[in-house]
């Protein structure tokens, strides 16, 4: 799997952070790893697991050790061993000042200083949600990603199938766009995934007959975001006589991302059906069995059926998108 860096100039911007040292020019510097380390038994001279590319932070009891605990000997043997395994950067948090033996090693391995004022356990935290999301695995994917009611809904198709006229159907009715034609998707967590639309062609639609426009232009800024997870694909298909339709809605069909199980609903289409109306319903519906309610199985308990006796029945398919 292809491994993603970030400058370390985007990571200093994005957490307003101050410059104690700097090498060279921090937009030619690059993180790899989306964890930290905090040092402790690094401190110690321990250092057989220790990770090299992440970011090192040091907080109040890094400090208060290196200052009250260590002389100044042991001070430049602790911290030339830590720096000599070469981390991207340092971090001192709570505006802590480093000592004087701090810079002189840092700088003897060109090491980044910086400072934050946030507390070590918020900045942690912060940093490893931004990285992750950052440096996450991704791929690209046809298509076209849209908010509704709250859902984040990816719709696929063959070329000329209609998507990109449902987004501005879905728009016009108060919903917004996130990506036409090319979806970024991105693997944040081991549940989630997150669209945006590459920055050159972001909020832009191709619409056949009419050509290209700005969502955001021409319907305000209510009308877009950049980045939404996505809850489930909507597979828009031409209306086949010969294919058989699911018309319960107990059966479930899923396709894989990036190792993530994503839910399909697979919705015919021909002259007449609004496919905006119809995929406003299927996002009010899945919210509802994502909560737990299932119309078809409360239908059949109404009619004096046991629900139980159809499970439900998962199918993986492969969309071409």
């Amino acid at each position: 799997m292809e491994k993603f860096t970030i400058p370390l100039s985007e990571i200093i911007n994005e957490f307003s952070l101050e410059t104690i040292y700097m090498p060279s020019n921090p937009e030619q510097l690059s993180v790899c790893s989306p964890d930290v380390n905090r040092p402790g038994l690094e401190l110690h001279g321990f250092l057989k697991h220790f990770e090299k590319d992440r970011i090192l932070i040091i907080g109040n009891a890094e400090t208060a050790f290196l200052a009250e605990e260590c002389n100044y000997q042991e001070r430049i043997n602790v911290l030339d061993k830590l720096l000599a395994k070469q981390p991207p950067a340092v971090i001192f948090c709570r505006n802590l000042e480093p000592a004087k033996e701090f810079v002189t090693v840092a700088k003897r391995y060109r090491i980044p200083l910086l400072s934050s004022d946030e507390m070590t356990c918020v900045l942690m935290a912060a940093l490893i949600s931004f990285m992750n999301v950052q440096l996450a695995p991704r791929v690209t994917r046809h298509g076209v990603l849209v908010e509704v009611y709250g859902e984040g809904i990816l719709i696929v198709g063959n070329s000329g199938v209609g998507k990109s006229e449902t987004a501005i159907e879905l728009i016009k009715r108060g919903h917004r766009l996130i990506a036409d034609d090319a979806v970024e998707i991105r693997r944040v967590s081991a549940k989630t995934l997150v669209g945006s639309s590459p920055e050159n062609i972001r909020h832009f639609i191709e619409l056949r007959g009419i050509g290209i426009i700005n969502a955001r232009s021409l319907f305000g800024m209510g009308a877009i975001k950049n980045t939404e997870k996505i809850d489930f694909i909507v597979n828009l298909e031409v209306w086949n006589d010969q294919s058989v339709y699911d018309r319960m809605g107990i059966d479930k069909e899923y396709t894989e991302i990036l190792d993530i199980k994503i839910p399909v609903m697979t919705i015919p289409v021909r002259q007449g059906r609004n496919l905006a109306v119809i995929i406003e319903v299927a996002a009010m519906n899945n919210r509802q069995k994502t909560m737990g309610y299932n119309a078809a199985k409360d239908l059949m308990v109404h009619m004096g059926m046991d629900p139980e006796i159809m499970q439900p029945k998962e199918t993986k398919i492969d969309l071409e998108i």
